[in-house]
């Protein structure tokens, strides 16, 4: 039966209810305007028509893609952006709103990555327009609503003459005795964050958005749905911080917090949510003669990186433990832990100052206080409660 309207008792809304070419419909139209609802019943039955004569290939847009891949699991972030003040809706959806997919092309990308980040670096194009809508894109074509196509992302200008813009700190790896000493002259929420990133080889926002239900500690396993990529994948716990794993999983929630106990914000924007932390261990190192001004969060991915290829550990399984390998095995054992990584991440060392560290005492109450520096060797002198 072709659409109708109708309005279901205690509604405010009116609802669209028909069969349109055997596809059966029944949704709210959102309005109690009749006028407004049937403009909203001829478009979506001109949209179920167009989609049985044609193939919902032919019909869909990028925000339709954009929308299933986020209820899918797919973060939203870069993709969809709600101003708090105004509530204006910004962010690739609302730039590509209205667009069929099959109309785009690598130019309507990179028109967009210029619009949207007029002065960004190539890196901060790539990683914040070209990777989320790429991710989006290949949603679609896995069910079959686009062409599987090879996008072009920018590339690094050449030459010695170009200036960069920003340049993201942490891009070489480090010794694990010179991690140890930097990560033991911060107060433990931030040391907390940086021993869990030099011991799982995670990125940094993947570590600021870890929730308690992504965490196996038995199993030495942490399972991401939604990484940087789009794509899922494991990651193993080495079993030197599996205890700060448990005790942070048993408070539940956002796993690394800052000493007030909120979440650290989830961007990845450069200066980090945690500079003035690494900013006070440089300072306080630098006061007893030591500088250390090449560490930051990312300095852990890059150190486990090298140290797992110094150790010889096989360069795939190298690559699954960083989320490099992206083959559908990978993926379908996201959840499954997997032994050969958890025994490859187990060959990392660890020193005996970081095992020494006064808050693995009681991670989650130490997590809480701030740390008052006195003059003897690091350590925490005096503390004062926060919150």
């Amino acid at each position: 039966m072709p659409l109708k309207l109708v309005r279901r008792k205690g509604s405010d809304f009116y609802y669209i209810r028909g069969t349109v070419r055997g596809q059966s419909i029944f949704e709210s139209t959102g309005t109690g305007d009749p006028e407004v609802a049937e403009a909203i019943r001829i478009k979506t039955e001109s949209r179920l028509l167009n989609e049985s004569v044609h193939g919902k290939k032919a019909l869909i847009t990028f925000e339709e893609a954009a929308e299933s891949y986020i209820s899918s699991g797919g973060s939203e972030r870069f993709l969809i952006k709600v101003s708090p003040a105004t509530g204006k809706v910004s962010g690739i959806v609302a730039h590509f709103r209205g667009k069929l997919l099959k109309d785009l092309t690598q130019s309507d990308l990179d028109a967009a990555a210029r619009i949207l980040f007029p002065t960004a670096s190539a890196e901060t194009r790539n990683r914040q327009c070209y990777t989320p809508f790429i991710a989006v894109w290949n949603h679609a074509a896995g069910n079959q609503w686009a062409e599987v196509r090879q996008w072009k992302r920018p590339r690094k200008a050449k030459g010695t003459n170009v200036a960069k813009l920003k340049v993201r700190a942490g891009t070489k790896p480090t010794s694990y005795d010179r991690a140890a000493q930097f990560v033991a002259a911060m107060s433990p929420a931030p040391a907390q964050l940086m021993t869990a990133l030099f011991y799982t080889g995670m990125r940094p926002i993947e570590m600021f958005t870890l929730d308690a239900s992504d965490v196996n500690v038995p199993g030495r396993w942490i399972t991401l749905d939604a990484s940087k990529t789009g794509e899922p994948r494991g990651v193993p716990i080495h079993d030197f911080i599996a205890p700060l794993f448990e005790a942070l999983v048993a408070r539940g929630g956002i796993l690394f917090r800052s000493h007030k106990g909120k979440p650290y914000p989830p961007t990845e924007e450069f200066g980090g949510q945690i500079s003035s932390a690494i900013t006070g261990a440089r300072n306080r190192l630098k006061k007893r003669g030591i500088t250390i001004i090449d560490i930051a969060p990312y300095t852990a991915r890059h150190t486990v990186s090298t140290q797992l290829v110094v150790n010889g550990i096989h360069p795939y399984i190298k690559d699954q433990i960083l989320g490099h390998a992206a083959d559908d095995m990978s993926r379908h054992y996201t959840h499954v832990p997997q032994q050969p990584l958890i025994d490859a991440i187990n060959t990392l060392p660890v020193p005996q100052l970081w095992r020494d560290q006064e808050w693995w005492s009681d991670p989650v109450y130490w997590s809480r206080r701030l740390v008052k520096w006195g003059r003897g060797n690091f350590g925490y002198a005096s503390t004062s409660d926060v919150g």
